[in-house]
């Protein structure tokens, strides 16, 4: 009995600390590995925030990746003075690290393009998302089309650097 409760227990703290750090790597990865470019709309910013996002959704789920880019992501909005986008983000990137999770434990077939399905499900996500948030806080129906190429841009740029990657490191994760 003493030995189920311990383990019990152990679990939870080993889920939390996975879900904290991977919150706290999507946090630091937008916050200071970004360039601002000079694009109209809010498109002008990308960044590697994403990397550590796929990386929690493909190695640990669904909810770990959702929890890291809805807080992870949020966070930053909130942080960098930009706390009008945290609603949003945090829905938007909530649902990238879900949905991107998702595919990743239920889609049966080779990794790496289990992953590229993935991250292309989740780009979707952010474009289709991030056009509605600009529409509302703009109320332009136009403005918005500019910030596609950034929010592209970075999705893929993560997706070339975590598709190989997680699968390499998911034999790693199972061991511990």
């Amino acid at each position: 009995m003493y030995t189920s409760s311990l383990s019990k227990e152990t679990t939870k703290t080993k889920v939390l600390v996975i879900n904290a750090l991977f919150v706290a790597l999507t946090l630091v990865a937008t916050m200071f590995i970004n360039i601002k470019l000079p694009i109209m709309g809010n498109g002008g910013l990308i960044h590697l925030g994403n990397v550590p996002l796929f990386l929690a959704a493909f190695l640990y789920g669904r909810k770990t990746g959702a929890i890291a880019g809805a807080f992870g992501m949020g966070l930053f909005d909130v942080l960098s003075g930009w706390a009008i986008w945290s609603p949003f983000t945090f829905v938007i990137v909530g649902a990238m690290g879900f949905i991107a999770g998702l595919i990743a434990e239920k889609v049966p077939g080779k990794r790496i393009v289990v992953f590229a399905l993935a991250v292309a499900a989740a780009l979707v996500i952010k474009i289709v998302g991030y056009y509605f948030a600009e529409v509302i806080l703009y109320g332009n129906w136009i403005q918005p089309f500019g910030s596609i190429p950034g929010n592209v841009l970075q999705v893929v740029v993560a997706g070339i650097i975590v598709a190989p990657l997680a699968g390499r490191l998911s034999k790693r994760t199972r061991q511990l």
